[in-house]
């Protein structure tokens, strides 16, 4: 059982390291990267990325790493954690919250509103992205530090156990 544990939260210490990782990536640069674009231009190249970002690889990161964060959760809270059941709940929490629910309640609302206007109608598309950008970066840094912070809460509760 100790073993199954400790590979759980390797895993998803791994996990929500990942997905950090790429989360900050668009906060570091690639939205700056798309801003040196015509706007219109920046916004279709998002709604390129949106529509490959739903795909395996980053569904299993984020979406698999609940799933871990959840298990261990499940493991922290029968005792199996020790004194170190608080930081896995409080990563799992700040997963679950931070990354999975801002995702789906900020991040992807403004994804499918970008989605909208017609790719040939480069107005509509360039309001389109003067409205989207400001607030997908802002809660898109919010799931970084979020991802951050649940890997060292699950770090510490390897090393607590």
């Amino acid at each position: 059982m100790t073993l199954l544990i400790d590979v759980l939260l390797i895993a998803t210490i791994l996990g929500t390291g990942v997905a950090a990782g790429v989360f900050t990536a668009f906060s570091a640069f690639v939205t700056q990267g798309l801003d040196r674009l015509p706007a219109a231009d920046a916004a279709r190249a998002m709604r390129e990325i949106n529509v490959t970002a739903v795909r395996p690889p980053l569904m299993l990161v984020l979406f698999g790493t609940a799933v871990l964060a959840a298990a261990v959760t499940v493991f922290a809270l029968t005792g199996a954690l020790g004194g170190a059941a608080w930081w896995a709940i409080g990563a799992a929490v700040i997963y679950l919250v931070g990354a999975i629910g801002v995702t789906g309640g900020a991040n992807v609302p403004r994804n499918n509103r970008l989605a909208t206007p017609l790719a040939a109608d480069a107005p509509a598309l360039a309001a389109a992205w003067a409205e989207f950008r400001p607030g997908w970066q802002a809660w898109n840094h919010v799931r970084s530090l979020a991802c951050a912070a649940a890997c060292v809460g699950f770090a510490l509760a390897l090393i607590g156990r």
